[in-house]
């Protein structure tokens, strides 16, 4: 794509961007289902955790180290895709945008934004942490909105890198009008194997993934483990065993990417056999990715700036959440990448 066409993408989206913001100002929008939605757009250049990029490799080697956690990459510096030869680079790259809220059709990385479907959809998974207490004081149900956010690519950061994932900024999943994602028995569908991990041996496993995301990467052998924030099934945004929004909202995104790779919509890009493509990946590896706090304050530093999935939120909860003003959650996702560059 010529650098004219990447700029005519790239105003395309800002333009959309910039109509929705207009459009959510419209007091029938903004009272549209229960709650305020509250959020900023993500500034590309100052929200942004920069050092996340790292490290990068070839081979086995890391041509730029960094103290961040990385994933094994192929040995050999050189690779083959056919008869194609190039260099085995590993890198993390920003590929998607997500809201995790509460609040039914509110677009947190918008601005804010709260839309008015024009019909009663996902409205009924309003709910959070109760204070008259019992069982359900500690139950409640997220909504996520995916987008498609290539920065490097359209900022043109690394220009004419065929391993970068290309595109422009675009909404792609919006969990309200997803069935399966507000009830736990239609989520039976995709996870059947849940039954298998609901008992106390199964759970207590997770306290050794808690440990290892914590220190370094989460152990993809637990695949039904979100290490510190809980079990992964069922793959919707009913959490049961809610801590508190930081806890609660990671928990929900890292459910809702394991969705996406059960249902075939996301793939594998790490390790050899991602070298030549992307392959499926139905059973999530969690080393996979890592997120980054957006909204309501950007996490741009720090050891625990973009913590991988099952982290402990003690060291990221701090100044995470704002009474009223702040309670709707934004995350970039990175994703490791290696790939058989020219």
């Amino acid at each position: 794509m010529s650098k004219k066409k990447r700029l005519l993408s790239w105003l395309c989206g800002a333009l959309l961007l910039t109509s929705l913001s207009v459009v959510s100002s419209a007091p029938a929008q903004a009272a549209a289902g229960p709650g305020s939605c509250t959020g900023k757009f993500v500034n590309p250049i100052t929200d942004i955790c920069w050092s996340c990029l790292f490290p990068i490799s070839i081979g086995g080697l890391k041509i730029w180290p960094s103290s961040r956690p990385d994933t094994s990459n192929p040995a050999l510096p050189v690779c083959l895709c056919g008869l194609r030869p190039g260099i085995a680079m590993g890198f993390w790259e920003p590929v998607r945008l997500a809201d995790v809220s509460m609040k039914p059709w509110c677009f947190v990385n918008l601005g804010g934004m709260k839309l008015d479907p024009g019909f009663d959809i996902g409205f009924k998974s309003m709910a959070g942490p109760s204070a008259v207490g019992g069982a359900t004081q500690y139950n409640s149900q997220w909504h996520v909105h995916w987008y498609a956010y290539p920065l490097i690519y359209w900022m043109e950061i690394v220009a004419d890198f065929l391993c970068l994932e290309s595109g422009s900024i675009d909404i792609l999943y919006i969990t309200e009008i997803d069935p399966l994602w507000q009830d736990s028995e239609l989520t039976a569908i995709i996870n059947p194997e849940a039954v298998l991990f609901a008992n106390p041996l199964a759970l207590a496993a997770c306290a050794a993934d808690c440990v290892a995301a914590t220190a370094k990467l989460p152990t993809d052998e637990l695949f039904w483990c979100a290490g510190c924030q809980g079990t992964m099934y069922p793959l919707n945004g009913n959490v049961s065993a809610t801590i508190g929004h930081v806890q609660a909202s990671r928990l929900a995104l890292a459910r809702f990417s394991y969705k996406l790779h059960r249902e075939l919509v996301a793939w594998g890009t790490m390790g050899s056999k991602g070298l030549c493509g992307k392959y499926l990946m139905p059973v999530m590896r969690k080393q996979q990715y890592r997120f980054q706090a957006t909204n309501p304050n950007p996490q741009t530093k720090g050891r625990y700036a973009c913590a991988p999935i099952g982290a402990s939120t003690t060291f990221m909860s701090a100044g995470q959440v704002y009474p009223a003003i702040g309670e709707d959650m934004g995350y970039l996702v990175w994703r490791k990448r290696n790939c058989c560059a020219l």
